[in-house]
């Protein structure tokens, strides 16, 4: 108060004038909020132990000071930022180390600035004179990347339920704050952004009172930015998060929660140690392939690797253990000691991916660098399925499976990033369900049900009893000022309200069920751009459902081209007919005879665009004369190229396929 008071009558003696009250109070706020930062940080960096004594502490560390615990919120709410801190109030990680967001290393989440992958810190904090362990995880906050975040809660036993005092409860807060509960962990609840001009604090926690049942007394609000109270978060985290449940005397065995590719050293596993202690050179077995590996060498993230002699029941280490093929390191797999029966660690099963997309090589001698860079990336990402693929057009291929279209972006950009690839993808797709009629497929098949998703293996309507397609259960929350564009939108996409609750009142919390095929091309744009980006969206698997499908072909000068055809619902083949000959028009060079490009659906043409032939202009020689001379010049010409139509090969060049196919 007294620096305060200093400043004050400095500045007003300087200038000579009196200020502005407004000024004078903002200016006493602005100082006691640093100096509380100052005070804050002074005292936990007083006598801070050196590394090697904080490792020696570690090996020694009883179940009872570990807490394992993640950060979950919705996308940019600033769960990296209050991990930053964290790690700086710990000594993790240097003050103004010029790097924000230290945990998103990826180069696509810089410059994106989201979070991709869940990243893990080993961190140590002093709590009432005791030196306690805490293993932090940061987890992404985008729906497509819910996969990371299920795989981090298994290593989990509490997680901090950030939420933005601006924004409040999002569509993602409560989709990841219902998969903490459902592996009954112990929740922290934080509001974030209190330092923010406009922030509610108040409302938001009457919000999460309303949805989530939290006392509004239970709530702490920090400002990740400024660093305030962000001491509290770690000793509530203390107090609230239980110790593992583990058993230190028993045989060893650990769950593989994460792995990522190193070309000198392999495969590396982050393991959750739950029995038992691992030492170097000991050899370990996995539990899904009973292939045997020895230990090379054990560390410690903290962020940065630091090597550690062995790691005991309940922490979080990496391992490197002589893996060089990446197919071997499973996530949610258990290791154990060589020759020791074992049970399975955890539950955990990777989702189920939604959309399909295909990936080919520019060009097919860069198929084998392709096939080892999509391998190093799945070991890194297992929520991503490959299978072989090929196309007339673009040579041998693959089918990936992607969470959602984000997902699907961020892994080929990964790719051509990281490991210098250059793919073509095809336009995204979703699978579909038939239940055949025809006795002769269903004894091909060795069943009556077919799962689908490439178009050109489509069979006929005649063979086919029904149709069904892939739904998702979509939640949505936005301002009440927009709820009529945003019904409008689902209905557009063939969606079924199944609830609607008014969360405040300014925001309503609506339920839909809709067609995957609807929202994985452009549905959350249109809501961001319908709700100035106030709306927020998740969803979840829904199961599949009758439907009404065909196959869209189209056919150049009445020859059908198979790798352009595609499934569409009965009720959007006129509209996706128009869109897609309006392109082939543009993209389709001009050739030396018609091409009447026509859109089909069995035997009717849906929409016809017609490319113009190169013509001869053959009255040039004409000077005066009868207009028959004329006339006649032109019938042959016409004539000729009737001709010509009718055993003309339509040339469509290799850049307009993946023009039409790509995204």
């Amino acid at each position: 108060s007294m620096i305060r008071t200093l400043s004050i009558r400095w500045l007003l003696h300087r200038t000579g004038s009196t200020p502005p009250a407004s000024w004078v109070v903002s200016r006493a706020r602005y100082l006691a909020t640093t100096n509380a930062v100052k005070a804050e940080t002074e005292s936990s960096t007083r006598e801070e132990p050196s590394q090697a004594e904080l490792l020696h502490e570690f090996a020694r560390m009883p179940v009872e000071r570990i807490r394992n615990f993640s950060i979950i919120a919705h996308v940019d709410h600033g769960k990296s930022t209050l991990a930053d801190r964290l790690l700086e109030l710990t000594g993790a990680i240097a003050r103004n180390g010029g790097q924000h967001q230290v945990l998103d290393s990826l180069q696509v989440e810089r410059e994106r600035g989201i979070t991709v992958k869940a990243q893990t810190a080993s961190i140590f904090h002093r709590h009432k004179g005791e030196l306690y362990l805490l293993n932090l995880i940061d987890t992404p906050g985008h729906v497509d990347f819910s996969n990371e975040v299920s795989r981090s809660l298994a290593a989990c036993d509490g997680v901090v339920l950030l939420v933005d005092a601006c924004h409040g409860v999002q569509a993602q807060t409560v989709a990841n704050y219902h998969l903490a509960k459902q592996r009954q962990l112990a929740v922290v609840p934080v509001l974030n952004k209190i330092d923010i001009k406009h922030a509610n604090p108040d409302q938001v926690c009457q919000d999460m009172k309303l949805l989530f049942d939290i006392d509004p007394t239970q709530v702490l609000r920090v400002s990740a930015k400024l660093g305030t109270g962000v001491a509290q978060v770690l000793e509530r985290v203390i107090e609230v998060v239980p110790p593992p449940d583990v058993q230190r005397e028993s045989d060893f065995r650990a769950l593989i929660f994460d792995s990522w590719f190193d070309k000198y050293r392999g495969a590396l596993n982050l393991i959750y140690v739950l029995n038992g202690r691992l030492e170097q050179n000991q050899d370990i077995q996995s539990l899904a392939t009973k292939k045997v590996y020895p230990v090379k060498s054990i560390s410690v993230l903290r962020p940065a690797e630091c090597p550690v002699p062995d790691l005991s029941a309940g922490q979080v280490g990496l391992i490197a253990c002589n893996m060089r093929n990446s197919k071997e390191s499973i996530v949610g797999d258990t290791i154990h000691l060589k020759n020791q029966a074992a049970s399975a660690a955890g539950s955990y099963r990777p989702q189920q991916p939604l959309v399909f997309a295909g990936v080919f090589p520019a060009d097919q001698s860069k198929h084998v660098a392709l096939r080892s860079a999509i391998d190093k990336m799945v070991l890194n990402d297992s929520a991503v399925t490959v299978k072989v693929d090929s196309s007339p057009a673009l040579g041998q291929g693959w089918r990936l499976g992607f969470l959602g279209l984000l997902h699907m972006e961020v892994f080929c950009q990964r790719l051509e990033q990281e490991h210098g690839a250059e793919p073509i993808i095809t336009a995204p797709s979703v699978t579909y369900r038939l239940v055949l009629s025809n006795p002769k497929m269903i004894r091909q098949q060795g069943r009556d049900t077919m799962d689908i998703s490439n178009a050109a293996l489509f069979p006929e309507p005649i063979n086919v009893k029904e149709y069904y397609e892939p739904l998702v259960l979509g939640t949505i929350i936005t301002p009440t000022d927009y709820v009529g564009q945003v019904i409008g939108l689902c209905v557009e996409r063939r969606g079924l309200q199944q609830s609607s609750v008014n969360i405040d009142e300014t925001r309503v919390l609506m339920k839909y069920v809709l067609p995957l095929s609807e929202i994985i091309l452009d549905f959350h744009d249109r809501l961001k751009s319908l709700s100035s980006g106030y709306a927020s969206f998740s969803y979840e698997d829904h199961g599949y459902h009758p439907s009404h499908l065909v196959r869209l072909d189209i056919h150049l000068n009445g020859k059908p081209v198979e790798e352009l055809c595609r499934i569409v619902h009965a009720s959007k083949a006129v509209g996706v007919a128009r869109q897609m000959v309006l392109k082939l028009r543009d993209l389709i060079p001009k050739q030396m005879v018609q091409i009447a490009i026509q859109a089909c659906v069995g035997s009717k043409v849906l929409a016809r665009e017609t490319i113009k032939a190169y013509r001869k202009d053959v009255t040039a020689k004409l000077y005066g004369g009868d207009v028959t001379r004329r006339m006649k010049l032109l019938k042959q010409q016409a004539e000729g190229k009737k001709k010509m139509r009718m055993f003309a090969n339509i040339r469509v060049p290799h850049e307009t396929f993946i023009n039409v196919l790509k995204r």
